[in-house]
């Protein structure tokens, strides 16, 4: 029997596919099984059992069970949430109908805006108001508010959100509207935006609060059937949840927030790129992760994923920023496009191939899945290309059926375009790397930074399939694609690190610092964070990040500025400005002169200490492996088929050097070689692919 501490398992429920792994020491274990939509908790269990037996572990060797999830940014997305009321300050009743004056397409006259996920007659409205300080500005009727719980009652709601203006400020109200619930309903689900999201801008809070009220019941429930399935296979240590900002938080806490889950798989793919880049002592990544339904692209600098406070879900105009729901929590910052291998292909009125944001997902899925689905996809694309062996996909559980994707492609693609399936397979690949492309190079500048000297890290079981061409539209030099690329994020969760981050809104101006008040705020804040944390069983000590958001006085919004212990210690108003000012000049260029700078928002993130990576002496060459099988791959350089090697990743010793064409096989995925590359096997069996010299 398996030493419990050394045995763990973690798990993403992705949209076409769930990956399980499963590490035993040193050694990992991994599977790759069909999302089951109806149960998420079954394909989990499956791949869990499948894995045990492998190992020859039983289920209650596991000590740690890591779990992250599509399934609140699905119920979002689906509109499949609970029958849900908001409660808000008299006069704010449409804020979130209303959003903001951004459009985010300035000369679309015909443009439609997402509807709120709460139509007119599901928010309702007290007379109290708390001002921008705090301050009580007119009470809350308790009166009105009982009328108003058992209304609220009688109509029948599973759950209930809570946002008053400036409740980041002063919760008295809030807290207050939960506790009248708790006696008139005590089985009704309640958040509160002032524990939710408790920062400025009521837009961005009371969508948060909102969705997080939506989601709630669905979440609670379903990670109380993975906690009891769990328990009857006989897993009997506890669950943690991967959470939106890169770290893990307790199953409780998840059920409570479940809204600081919509990036949690994505977020552990960051993790894991970053833990690669500590490896090999790299400063500036690009994290690339596709898989059946999406592509994320994060950018990771002195080995450390960016972050942001505010991300957009389901976005409904070609992922428009600007066109979807906002969240205001910490997120690891991302771009997230529909391309993924599920994505669907089509012909648009101009005759121009399109690709997403439509997936297949995993039902019926793609049609070379033989599953029932027609569409043409990139999956069936990259089939008739040759990047993937019919025979062999995922481990060979799918048996990849090559006419009906010819027949899809031809369908939805070629014929319109009087293309033959070959090339109209090359074009849905081309747009679909094109997207992702342009998506990167968005991202980068929208960070000020430039790709030419970023090294690519690719994962998810799409993307070596995909990288080598992307690296060459990018003029990206090097590419590494790591062991288990095929379920990375799932890996990421077994690297996290337990954290939680607080946040707060308190408006201060530089020219009015109060450094009193910003020991206080930060004081507070750690203990916040911290119990977070021990809710996890924690008994290492924990390690504190400080951040403000801050901004010239004017304009409308703020960048994160990064604090010294020295900084949090001295509250010194002139080493904060120094980190702004520095900061700043990295993102635009330059200052500006003259300008008061203000601090909106205050975080800490509370996080168990990282251990070092064991860095890997990179190999510069390679000894040329001998390829005995080929088969026949697309090059999109050539515009014709090539005969690329085939090379086993299992067979490839330290120091191997396969030179393209190629393909590199494995359970997972498939990495492509193009022509003008070589892949050398390093130290750690990742694969560095490389141009020619």
């Amino acid at each position: 029997m398996a030493e419990t501490a050394a045995v763990r398992l973690s798990a993403d429920i992705g949209g076409t596919f769930t990956d399980v792994v499963l590490e035993v020491g040193d050694a990992l274990f991994s599977t790759k099984h069909l999302t089951t939509y109806e149960a998420p908790e079954r394909a989990i269990i499956a791949g869990m059992q499948q894995l045990c037996a492998q190992a020859n572990v039983a289920p209650g060797d596991i000590g740690h069970v890591i779990h992250g999830t599509t399934l609140a940014t699905n119920a979002l997305i689906e509109r499949k949430g609970a029958r849900v009321a908001l409660i808000t300050t008299r006069g704010f009743r449409d804020v979130i109908e209303m959003r903001t004056e951004s459009r985010f397409e300035q000369y679309d006259l015909n443009l439609r805006l997402p509807e709120p996920l709460l139509s007119r007659q599901h928010r309702y409205t007290l007379n109290e108001r708390i001002g921008a300080q705090g301050q009580v500005l007119q009470p809350l009727d308790h009166d009105e508010l009982d009328a108003l719980a058992k209304q609220l009652v009688q109509a029948g709601y599973d759950s209930v959100a809570v946002g008053f203006m400036h409740a980041y400020a002063n919760d008295t109200h809030e807290r207050a509207v939960a506790a009248a619930l708790a006696v008139h309903a005590p089985a009704l689900s309640v958040s509160l935006s002032s524990a939710v999201s408790p920062q400025m801008r009521e837009y961005e809070r009371f969508n948060t609060v909102v969705a997080n009220a939506y989601i709630k019941p669905l979440m609670k429930s379903y990670l109380q059937r993975l906690e009891r399935q769990l328990q009857q296979t006989g897993v009997s240590c506890p669950v943690f949840l991967m959470h939106s900002g890169g770290g893990i938080i307790s199953l409780d806490s998840a059920a409570e927030f479940p809204v600081r889950l919509v990036e949690s798989g994505p977020a552990g793919g960051a993790v894991f790129a970053a833990t690669i880049a500590a490896r090999y002592q790299l400063q500036q990544v690009l994290s690339f992760d596709m898989g059946g339904t999406t592509a994320k692209i994060c950018l990771i600098r002195d080995q450390q994923p960016k972050t942001s406070r505010v991300f957009e879900v389901a976005r409904t105009y070609r992922f428009k920023k600007g066109s979807g729901m906002p969240i205001s929590i910490p997120v690891i910052d991302m771009v997230e496009i529909g391309a993924g291998g599920g994505s669907v292909a089509s012909i648009d009125a101009l005759q121009q191939i399109r690709v997403g944001p439509e997936s297949a997902g995993s039902e019926p899925g793609p049609a070379c899945y033989a599953r029932g689905g027609q569409c043409a996809t990139v999956t069936d694309a990259d089939l008739l290309l040759g990047k993937l062996d019919p025979d062999a996909f995922a481990g060979g559980a799918i048996a990849l059926d090559r006419e009906r994707a010819e027949s899809a492609v031809l369908q939805d693609v070629g014929t319109a375009l009087t293309m033959d399936a070959s090339s109209a397979a090359f074009g849905v690949v081309e747009v679909v790397d094109e997207n992702m492309a342009n998506a990167a190079r968005v991202h980068a500048v929208e960070n000020g930074q430039d790709l030419a000297d970023y090294t690519m890290i690719a994962f998810g079981g799409a993307a070596p399939l995909h990288a080598g061409r992307l690296c060459a539209k990018l003029g990206m030099r090097r590419l590494l694609i790591p062991p288990g690329a095929g379920v990375g994020s799932a890996i990421g969760f077994l690297r996290a690190p337990f954290s939680f981050e607080a946040t707060r809104s308190v408006f201060m101006p530089l020219s009015l610092f109060d450094a009193h008040v910003a020991r206080d705020v930060f004081a507070s804040l750690r203990r916040e964070a911290d119990s977070f944390v021990r809710a996890c069983n924690v008994t290492d000590d924990i390690v504190s990040a400080h951040t403000v958001h801050m901004r010239y006085a004017g304009q409308g919004w703020e960048i994160p500025v990064s604090l010294s212990a020295e900084d949090v210690a001295t509250s010194c108003a002139t080493h904060i400005r120094a980190r702004f000012e520095s900061a700043y000049r990295t993102l635009f260029g330059r200052t500006v002169d003259g300008a008061d700078i203000e601090i909106t928002v205050w975080a800490v993130n509370a996080a168990t200490p990282s251990p070092r990576p064991q860095v890997v002496a990179a190999l510069d060459d390679g000894e040329s492996v001998d390829v005995s099988e080929r088969r026949a791959l697309f090059d999109p350089l050539q515009r014709a088929f090539s005969n690329a090697g085939v090379v086993s990743r299992t067979a490839l010793q330290v120091g191997q050097q396969v030179t393209g064409p190629a393909l590199i096989v494995e359970d997972e995925t498939t990495t492509i070689v193009p022509a003008d590359m070589v892949a050398i096997c390093q130290p750690d069996g990742c694969l560095d692919v490389r141009y020619v010299r």
